[in-house]
């Protein structure tokens, strides 16, 4: 998603929570926009079906009944999605586990009342009972990936000896008890699984890596059909 059509979501949330009317500066600050911008965002909104009321200096507000088209589930569709969200909220980093609240608050500005009701009211839940510390690094890790940037690292294996390297991140794992990642090593000149928690250092060196992240993951999995099949 574009940084605009990002901030355009975000000001249609930010209009959605008020229950009067806004005014533009407020909102500018809340975006972290000029007012000008902010402006320009509400006219884009409008451009394409949002019922805004409201002008300069009065204030904006959103009608009741808009945000996105409305969307449907199955019952089961809607409890994974429910389940989904929320086993990210209680076993992801802090940025991860705000944005999956996020989301599922969006989603459920949208729903009909009747699936509303049906998420709110909700009986699948997917708690931490031993929960397990978050490593400091994974907001840049998943940063990272997303970017296809190569990081440098220094590991230390199970029995103990420390390593830095230089690898290519393109997946990871966010498995209960630990987070894993699969990355091109540099140094091994092959692909390597690292455990987050092992990880005594990391820097995004802010360098693109040499391949794009779907080759890297197709030639991942090619390797590991091999292995099985060996």
């Amino acid at each position: 998603m574009t940084q605009r059509a990002t901030r355009l979501l975000h000001l249609l949330d930010e209009l959605r929570r008020r229950r009067k009317p806004v005014r533009g500066a407020l909102l500018a600050e809340r975006l972290g926009v000029s007012l000008r911008t902010l402006y320009r965002d509400i006219d884009a909104l409008r451009g394409q079906g949002a019922d805004i009321i409201g002008d300069p200096g009065v204030g904006y507000q959103l009608r009741a009944g808009f945000l996105l088209p409305q969307m449907m589930f199955s019952a089961e569709e809607l409890e994974a999605v429910v389940l989904g969200t929320r086993w990210v909220a209680s076993h992801a980093d802090p940025e991860l586990a705000a944005a999956a609240g996020a989301a599922l608050d969006r989603m459920i500005g949208v729903l009909p009342e009747t699936l509303r009701l049906q998420v709110e009211t909700s009986g699948l839940f997917a708690p931490q009972w031993r929960p397990v510390e978050p490593e400091p690094w994974l907001p840049a890790l998943r940063r990272a990936i997303r970017a296809g940037n190569a990081v440098r690292i220094q590991y230390r294996d199970g029995e103990g000896r420390t390593s830095e390297r230089v690898i290519w991140p393109f997946a990871m794992a966010f498995l209960a008890d630990m987070r894993l990642l699969a990355a091109w090593c540099e140094m091994r000149g092959d692909f390597r699984h690292f455990r987050a928690d092992r990880m005594v250092a990391l820097v995004d060196t802010g360098q693109r890596y040499p391949e794009q992240r779907h080759t890297l993951l197709k030639r991942w999995n090619d390797a590991r059909r091999r292995r099985r099949g060996a």
